[in-house]
């Protein structure tokens, strides 16, 4: 039970990689507030998994809205009385290169995947400074680093989400805060959720360990840092992703 009695808001929580940080951080003895956006009835399915080990509250609200975002901390507040882990995981993806992506989608992405990281972050700072053992898991990407030809609003989106991490990481330490990313490779998750089976084993070929990710494999690493055997590390952002890109 590594987390036990500790209470963490996931966001992005009803499907994919968001859903397994949510089912696990449960198992080890966290409360958890399971934010989603449209995904009622995946949500409600998340929700009962969490609830056969610890206990859990739904969050409906749009990340990139401020007002959803402020409503989602009070309603989480006023269940558990406290907040001591936070995980911004809610993000969306467009396959368009430049040429293809309108100025509506980059702002879109970036209001989901940056601004919506930034506000939870300066929202729950009250609540996270009152904790004993406050941190703040942001969820990148490893095209962070390796870049892509074909989701430029998306590779800008992480990016920033890295600066976001470390900026925050020595802003916070000395308040008792840690604050990592996490960067994940090709995971079986929506995203690749189009390619076609021929395609998934060329991908999982390409990578050193011979397998696409599962969100269980994000899951074991954001319950690393959220835990007690994480308190040290503050500022990085753990690749996570077979070895298909080593920084």
């Amino acid at each position: 039970m590594m987390l036990e009695g500790r209470k963490a808001l996931v966001t992005g929580a009803s499907r994919g990689i968001g859903r397994a940080i949510a089912e696990k951080f449960a198992e080890s003895g966290a409360s958890v507030g399971i934010n989603y956006h449209s995904s009622e009835k995946e949500a409600e399915q998340v929700l009962e998994k969490v609830r056969d080990h610890s206990e859990g509250i739904l969050l409906k609200g749009d990340v990139s809205r401020e007002k959803d975002c402020r409503k989602m901390l009070e309603k989480f507040i006023d269940e558990f009385g406290g907040l001591d882990i936070l995980v911004n995981n809610a993000g969306i993806y467009k396959r368009k290169d430049l040429e293809e992506t309108l100025i509506e989608d980059f702002d879109e992405i970036m209001s989901v995947n940056t601004r919506g990281a930034f506000m939870l972050c300066k929202f729950s700072l009250p609540y996270l400074k009152e904790s004993s053992s406050g941190k703040i898991i942001n969820m990148s990407s490893q095209l962070a680093f390796k870049g892509s030809d074909h989701g430029v609003s998306y590779v800008v989106s992480k990016a920033a989400l890295l600066g976001l991490t470390r900026a925050l990481a020595l802003e916070l330490g000395p308040e008792g805060i840690t604050v990592n990313g996490i960067a994940p490779g090709t995971i079986e998750t929506d995203i690749i959720g189009g390619y076609s089976e021929e395609k998934k084993k060329r991908r999982a070929e390409s990578i050193p360990v011979k397998r696409l990710g599962e969100p269980e494999d994000i899951a074991y690493a954001c319950l690393y840092l959220a835990s007690d055997m994480g308190d040290y590390v503050n500022g990085e952002v753990i690749g996570v992703n077979g070895g298909s890109s080593i920084h």
